[in-house]
């Protein structure tokens, strides 16, 4: 088996060139937190620990990223603008003071809450319109609230005051969107079929779903919420939204416990039924829809609303993982989103031992499987990262994995 510190050094060297990475990518991939430069200068600067060298290149990724998100429309954390800036503030927090762009941090905590107010009063102009249901681009990980909160929250514990106003505007959004629930039983982050722009049509149920993972499901919002209030952030109703949503999800377990990727609006009108939760199509294993997203989801709200409950819990779904080799997981390659990375960060994070040297294992014998090389979410880089921090070579303080709301 390769030396997991080897892949990571073989890594760091394969995207040192900015014009390296940018060369088998679109001008649009190549701005992104999840194929391009944003993640490149993420990971070298989560590696960098002092080198001056390494520091260097932050800066030269940083500096080709900027004219490509440049006119760009917003598009969450993971594209245009919000890429690039999330990118800034993560990966500045790495860096010693001397190195870190404040002008630009202070613009990217600017840029980061005027949109995270601005997505809060299209979801307020939205329910006085009457549409039923909200769209993932409102409150999730990669495109909404949840996500850009979270970074919100990372600048704000940088030091950054531009974030307060966008990080309270997301906090009280997500929370009014947990605690509401319609006459039918939908709750605030049901889908209508028809708003669902990301997936093949037909391949959702016609009643709309509510989804539970932590990119595009509850999971996102509930732990920027839980992390939130453990970091002494809140807003009127915020632990009355964090137990509503660890409830809605314990009543929603499939043995194990797991989870389908969502509840269909016509389950959702009807008591939770076991055999249909097992048999819900989708995948339940990955970061992105899943056991280890769900967990730390868990973990975050038992530990923000002190209930061992909900922390056993969590660990119980991980220990579940864990009994089965990874060859039966339904990941796909070794990235952080749908891949054995994603289960390998959670590990790390929530201690559990066992399940993270099984998914580092896993993702260092399958390391070369991920395209592209530069990716954070589904490539090379997001894969070194979770094994940097692993083998215990970053440092644990600060979180980089916050963008995937584990931290």
């Amino acid at each position: 088996m390769p030396d997991p510190l080897l892949l990571v050094e073989e890594t760091v060297a394969a995207v040192l060139d900015p014009t390296q990475v940018v060369a088998g990518l679109t001008p649009g991939a190549a701005a992104t937190l999840a194929d391009g430069l944003p993640g490149t200068a993420l990971l070298l600067a989560v590696v960098a620990d002092g080198d001056t060298a390494l520091i260097d290149a932050v800066d030269r990724h940083w500096n080709a990223a900027a004219p490509l998100v440049a006119g760009s429309r917003p598009d969450g954390i993971y594209a245009g603008p919000g890429a690039l800036a999330a990118s800034l503030v993560y990966g500045s927090a790495h860096l010693p003071a001397d190195r870190r762009r404040h002008d630009a941090l202070g613009r990217a905590a600017a840029w980061l809450s005027a949109r995270a107010q601005g997505l809060a009063e299209h979801q307020t102009t939205r329910l006085r319109a009457g549409p039923p249901g909200t769209l993932w681009g409102i409150y999730d990980t990669i495109k909404g609230l949840a996500g850009i909160g979270r970074t919100l929250l990372a600048a704000v514990q940088l030091g950054l005051p531009e974030a307060r106003p966008g990080l309270t505007a997301a906090l009280t959004t997500l929370t009014r969107m947990i605690t509401t629930t319609d006459d039918t039983g939908r709750p605030g982050w049901w889908v209508a079929a028809n708003d669902h722009a990301l997936a093949v049509p037909g391949t959702l149920p016609p009643s709309g779903t509510a989804s539970t993972g932590a990119a595009h499901g509850i999971a996102g919002p509930l732990c920027l919420l839980a992390l939130a209030h453990q970091a002494g952030t809140s807003v009127p109703e915020q632990e009355k939204a964090i137990a509503t949503g660890a409830r809605w999800l314990l009543d929603r377990a499939a043995p194990g416990p797991s989870w389908p990727p969502y509840i269909s609006g016509y389950d959702l009108a009807h008591p939770p039924n076991a055999e249909r939760l097992a048999a819900t199509p989708g995948r339940r294993d990955a970061w992105c829809y899943g056991s280890p997203g769900i967990a730390a989801a868990l973990h975050h709200s038992g530990r923000a609303l002190a209930d061992p409950f909900l922390v056993a819990l969590a660990r119980r779904s991980l220990d579940t993982l864990a009994s089965r080799p990874p060859a039966a997981w339904d990941t796909t390659g070794p990235g952080l989103c749908h891949g054995s990375a994603g289960a390998l960060q959670v590990a790390t994070r929530l201690n559990h031992r066992a399940l993270a040297d099984t998914a580092a294992r896993h993702t260092t014998i399958t390391f070369h499987e991920a395209a592209p090389v530069t990716g954070f979410l589904t490539g090379r880089a997001g894969a070194a990262l979770a094994l940097a921090t692993h083998c215990g070579t970053t440092s644990r303080h600060v979180p980089w994995d916050g963008l995937l709301m584990l931290t």
